[in-house]
């Protein structure tokens, strides 16, 4: 199959990786399949489920998604483990919800919470991470892009099974002045290789060639891996469609959607690009490959964001728009292709599907809630009872089973916030269901049908039969939950300037320290 590929020059992207990747291409040839299946996880930043072609997106402008879909499976019921980046991030790679994995706060109830540059925190040791298990099946791991687990020394990606690393502890957020707050950095492996707007440039109208770096270092660590006969796990993570957005020069204007738009197209062609590396190198039959993103788009932007396809609200909330992710599952060979999976699906179960394909079992010695999706993908049975748990912070907010979705509190977020413009519904109003405080339906949780009402609007009445005899289900199902969770140490706790990126590992070699204030821990404040 031949993938829609556009070619682009990228004045950054250093000569040396592209002329070690064409001198190793030419005379590797197509390798011998190795015995255990090469795994690539590819998490998009903020992408919702409504901005792909197939899933219904007038614009059609994700050629290559569309036709990786077409090839595997086409799962339209995945979901995120929380509404927000770092939580997510770390539930997928330990499968197991934050509430127990600690990336969530206590200091309020129900907020939101991640990891920026001037928290504590972040994946502890005692968390077991994908990388660190599959290594002891023979796997070389590496990290492209954001990996947001924490950037004190002691949570980066080598210190947690990933051989190799290149890209930020962070999401881009700057530029800084370097006084008040330090710009981000950049890695290089175990030590930093420059910093966000200074040494890896993104402009004011959004143009940077980060993506590109992106894609030619996964195309590389495929082609070395496979020179090698090593299987290897590859977590692809770019991050360009979190605001700012940004693309490389030669997508900026081409989309119908904008700058967001532009993003779309080129991280669609960083996947077909990846996709058919595979395929020239002739290992497209033994590597399994899964597409998806963190979170739901974000709608608090008047404009230049992304689209949740039909259902409510976005980032931030566990209203469906928030925590609904695309997801396309691709194995020539093994995943027949054409397939849609109705089953209920979250990214804590690729650390679990992962480690299946590896031949590797989870940890027996605590409770992982990612569950395997082979059986699905590859036969097509539906596990009916698998549950999903919508948390926000330290709350369960909502729960599914089958084609039920049952509330337990509601939240938008604060009517102060909202009356200044924060509006993470924006352009929807379902009285009732989307309030602007805290509200708690524990004793009678809002009931809706996402099949006939995928867009939560009319909630089943508390008085008709079918509510009565769904909810008890529900709630045994809750209480279970509730029953058997230990929550782990909150990460998300406490804030320090001094601990921000002033001096990174690496940072003397480029002249690019700088000095560290004094400490003054605090609690952090969550505001939604």
């Amino acid at each position: 199959m031949v993938y829609i590929i556009v070619h682009t020059c990228t004045w950054l992207i250093m000569a040396r990786y592209l002329i070690f990747s064409v001198v190793l291409i030419f005379f590797s040839g197509v390798r011998p399949i190795s015995g255990k299946p090469n795994i690539i996880i590819m998490m998009m930043d903020d992408m919702g489920w409504g901005d792909l072609g197939i899933f219904g997106h007038p614009a059609k402008e994700t050629p290559n998604l569309d036709q990786m879909a077409a090839e595997g499976v086409l799962m339209t019921d995945f979901y995120s483990a929380n509404p927000l980046c770092s939580p997510a991030r770390a539930a997928l790679l330990t499968g197991r919800l934050p509430i127990r994995n600690g990336f969530y706060t206590t200091n309020q109830h129900a907020r939101n919470a991640y990891a920026p540059q001037f928290v504590v925190g972040g994946i502890q040791d005692y968390e077991i991470l994908l990388p660190e298990l599959l290594k002891k099946a023979g796997y070389k791991s590496k990290i492209i892009g954001k990996w947001h687990l924490g950037h004190q020394p002691q949570y980066l990606p080598l210190q947690h099974g990933f051989d190799e690393f290149f890209g930020s502890p962070h999401c881009h957020f700057g530029p800084y002045n370097d006084k008040g707050t330090p710009n981000i950095p950049v890695y290089r492996d175990g030590e930093m290789a420059g910093r966000y707007y200074e040494d890896f440039v993104i402009t004011k109208t959004g143009e940077s060639n980060l993506t590109q770096l992106y894609i030619q270092e996964a195309l590389d660590f495929i082609t070395v891996e496979t020179q090698l006969a090593s299987p290897f796990f590859l977590y692809w993570v770019p991050d360009s469609a979190h605001q700012p957005h940004y693309a490389s020069k030669h997508y900026l204007g081409t989309s119908q959607r904008g700058l967001y738009g532009d993003v779309v197209r080129e991280l669609d062609d960083g996947v077909g690009q990846i996709l058919s590396h595979l395929q020239h190198l002739g290992i497209e039959r033994n590597s399994f490959v899964f597409f998806t993103s963190d979170n739901g788009a974000p709608l608090n932007a008047k404009a230049d964001g992304g689209s949740n396809g039909p259902f409510l609200c976005g980032k931030e909330t566990t209203f469906e728009g928030g925590m609904r992710e695309p997801a396309i599952a691709w194995w020539p060979g093994t995943i027949k292709p054409g397939q849609v999976s109705h089953q209920l699906g979250s990214i804590m179960d690729l650390f679990t599907t992962a480690l299946k394909i590896a031949g590797l079992s989870p940890p027996s010695d605590r409770i992982v809630d990612g569950t395997d999706l082979l059986p699905n993908l590859v036969n097509g049975t539906i596990d009916s009872a698998k549950p999903i748990f919508y948390y926000r912070g330290n709350e369960m907010m909502a729960i599914r089973i089958g084609l039920y979705k049952a509330h337990y509190w509601t939240w938008t977020n604060s009517l102060q916030e909202f009356e200044k413009g924060v509006n993470f519904c924006r352009g929807e109003n379902v009285t009732g269901v989307m309030t602007h405080q805290q509200t708690n339906h524990t004793d009678a949780p809002l009931l809706f049908h996402l099949g006939r009402d995928p867009g939560e609007k009319y909630p089943i009445e508390q008085t008709t039969q079918e509510y009565k005899e769904v909810m008890p289900m529900i709630m045994r199902v809750v209480g279970n939950h509730k029953e058997k969770l230990v929550p782990g140490q909150p990460q998300l706790n406490m804030c320090d300037w001094a601990v921000q990126n002033w001096a990174p590992p690496g940072c003397e070699k480029l002249g690019e320290c700088l000095p560290i204030p004094k400490s003054h821990p605090y609690k952090c404040s969550w505001p939604h």
